[in-house]
């Protein structure tokens, strides 16, 4: 494989990155991107900081390697418990100050904070997710008197990727996940993993009308967009390489079964033709 010095990176532990791609692809179309989905691994939401941090670091080296300079974090549970190490890590260490790495929590929470009205905010997620708390951590520090509401989902995220979102089985079990929340009574529910917007209709179904169900992915596109109008020194790394009859593609890798991920991925992209390559991280 070689260098992708113009292209954004997305690194999600599995499939749920596919949201947040879906939507940067529509919202900053003018880009390229690599799509590096850690399934071999996936789910990281029921594994230890230390694991997820390990993890996660090796993912961001695959892309340092790669010559990417500006790498997303597509997935919740790695935006929370890992980001911030791994910021504090490298953009410390000489030779890849030039590098960016952003994660999903901070555009969320500023989405959430500017929709909601009862100043109640629910969250889901996995476990490593909610028990981070870095939701209520960010949503606090922007306003002081938001009253928050976590909950874990763990087996949500093995469903999604078996396919089984649809079935009743997972409409049942979800039901019995936002009751707590539903005697909450929040306006806003953020969906605290990537993978849930592809329930996003059973969500809303459950909750009813009164709640916001917050999509991550077009929290993130926008957010990004925003950020790479104030640093045309990214947006300029970004385009000085790249063949502007080819923007808009994809380079989709895998670190397992790339038959059954290009699968997935080509029914969630809309049909489009995928092939995934499988790597090593």
């Amino acid at each position: 494989m070689p260098l992708f010095g113009h292209m954004i990176g997305i690194f999600d532990s599995g499939y749920g990155g596919l949201t947040v791609l879906k939507a940067l692809r529509k919202r900053l179309p003018q880009y390229n991107y690599l799509y590096l989905g850690d399934n071999l691994r996936v789910p990281y939401g029921s594994r230890s900081s230390e694991t997820i941090r390990e993890f996660s670091e090796e993912a961001l080296q695959f892309f340092f390697k790669k010559n990417i300079p500006l790498t997303v974090f597509a997935c919740n549970t790695a935006s929370a418990v890992a980001l911030p190490f791994l910021q504090e890590k490298y953009l410390r260490t000489p030779g890849v100050t030039d590098r960016k790495v952003l994660g999903v929590i901070i555009p969320v929470a500023e989405k959430a904070i500017k929709i909601t009205k009862n100043k109640r905010i629910a969250i889901v997620g996995t476990r490593a997710t909610i028990n981070s708390k870095a939701y209520e951590k960010e949503l606090h520090k922007l306003d002081p008197n938001i009253k928050t509401i976590g909950q874990a989902c763990p087996l949500l995220v093995p469903l999604i990727e078996e396919g089984w979102h649809h079935k009743p089985e997972a409409r049942s079990i979800l039901k019995k996940y936002l009751a707590p929340i539903k005697d909450f009574a929040p306006d806003t529910l953020i969906l605290g993993c990537t993978h849930y917007p592809i329930m996003h209709d059973v969500f809303e179904d459950i909750m009813g009308t009164r709640v916001h169900v917050l999509d991550s992915s077009t929290a993130v596109a926008d957010s990004l967009a925003d950020y790479l109008n104030r640093h045309p020194e990214i947006e300029s790394q970004l385009t000085k390489n790249s063949d502007s009859s080819k923007s808009g593609t994809v380079t989709f890798t895998c670190t397992d079964a790339p038959e059954r991920f290009s699968e997935f991925a080509q029914k969630f992209m809309g049909g489009e033709k995928i092939t995934a390559e499988i790597v090593k991280l």
